[in-house]
Order: structure tokens, then C-alpha cells, then sequence
């Protein structure tokens, strides 16, 4: 588990082709591995790699096909930024939210317009991800807590302060730049509950308009 709160940029170094899949070397900044053991987790834009050598500056991490499918890891290369964070420890402050680190779709940024001294971003999620994303509710972007100020439709808003931007690759971002997304856990345990028995169905896997209709839920 995670917070969403970047503790150092680090960078992509080498990427190589190993059995059908890739082998990653993440050079990690300034980024603390004193603690860091083999087998422990480390968050690469929010996707939960496992650290299967410590050569000094950074890890080794081999990353499947299907996070290879299902992220924007894909387009990553050697000397591509990458945020990074430690797992989440007993004593750590929760300063963002629970991120499991498990992507749940690859989103666009779509528009970057200034907003004062903070830099206001529109990002278009998968359809199939929009129900999960609320006013005021948090959203992992590239394995960053943030908090969504508008919603419409597939498309949601963020306000990066200046801190946020120093501290986190997003200063880069630019119209047409893919991002990871992870939604908000609780929303989708929520969904999981309000399926009530027939979450046992086969292929019982979200709500659907015409359950929420049976239900009542698209009235109230």
C-alpha cells in the first residue's frame, strides 16, 4: 500500500528484454533505500514494482506483460522521469490516501492552462473508469494523491500547486500525454457491496445502468 505522496523523482536507466517481458532499472535520486530490502515494494508512477536487486542508486524490477498492457509503462524509455514512494509502513502519516499501487486504466491529459501561480490540467479517464470519479474525491494520477475540482463526463479536473509540480514529474505534462490512473479504493468496494448476492453471479464485476435502474439508484 501507498499514500500518493512522491517522495523523489527518479528515472528510468535501463530497459531490457528479459523471458517475453522487461527487466527495469530505476535510478531513485534522492530517494532513501536504506530501509529498502529485496522483495520490498516501490511505486514507479503509481505501478507497484518489486525491487529484485539493490545495486546502490536504485533497483532492478521485472515488470509483466500485463502491466505492460494495462499502464502507460509501455512508453517509458531510458532517461524518462518517473515518480517515486516507498510502501506505506505502520508509522507512516497518511498525507494522501490508500493506493494500492494496481492501475486501473491509462488516462490522456487533455488540456494545461495556467491558473495563477498553479497549473490547472483536464485528463480523460477509460469510459469504463468515469463512474468511480467524483467532485472533491481523490484520484491517483502517476501514483500522485489528488484531489478531482470537476467532473464531466470521462473528464475531470485537477489544480497543482507549485509544490505538487516541483516534487512530481506532472510539470512535464502536456496535451497527449498518457498518465496511470488508480481510483479511489473505498469507491470501488462501494460498488463491490452494492451488488449485494448477485456479486457471486458469473461476471458480476461492477454496476451496470440497468441494475442501477432495477434498483431504484438512477431516481434518487
Amino acid at each position: 500500500m501507498f499514500t500518493g505522496i512522491i517522495e523523489a523523482i527518479g528515472s528510468i536507466r535501463a530497459m531490457t528484454p528479459k523471458g517475453g517481458d522487461v527487466r527495469v532499472y530505476v535510478a531513485t535520486g534522492k530517494l532513501d533505500l536504506g530501509d529498502v530490502k529485496l522483495g520490498d515494494s516501490i511505486a514507479v508512477n503509481g505501478v507497484c514494482l518489486t525491487a529484485v536487486e539493490l545495486p546502490g542508486d536504485g533497483f532492478w524490477a521485472d515488470v509483466s506483460r500485463e502491466t505492460l498492457a494495462r499502464t502507460a509503462f509501455v512508453d517509458l524509455k531510458p532517461g524518462s522521469a518517473v515518480n517515486l514512494e516507498k510502501a506505506l509502513t505502520p508509522t507512516s502519516r497518511l498525507g494522501g490516501h490508500l493506493v494500492s499501487g494496481h492501475v486501473d486504466g491509462v488516462g490522456e491529459i487533455v488540456a494545461r492552462a495556467d491558473n495563477a501561480r498553479a497549473v490547472q490540467f483536464k485528463v480523460r479517464a477509460p469510459r469504463e473508469l468515469a463512474r468511480y470519479i467524483a467532485h472533491k474525491g481523490s484520484i491517483t494520477v502517476d501514483g500522485t494523491s489528488l484531489t478531482v475540482n470537476a467532473v464531466d463526463g470521462a473528464e475531470f479536473e485537477l489544480t497543482i500547486v507549485p509544490h505538487t509540480l516541483a516534487e512530481t514529474i506532472m510539470v512535464d505534462y502536456q496535451a497527449g500525454r498518457k498518465v496511470n490512473l488508480e481510483v479511489d479504493l473505498l469507491a470501488r468496494y462501494l460498488e463491490r457491496l452494492l451488488l449485494g448476492d448477485k456479486a457471486a453471479e458469473p461476471k458480476a464485476s461492477g454496476l451496470t445502468e440497468s441494475f442501477l435502474a432495477e434498483h431504484g439508484y438512477l431516481n434518487k
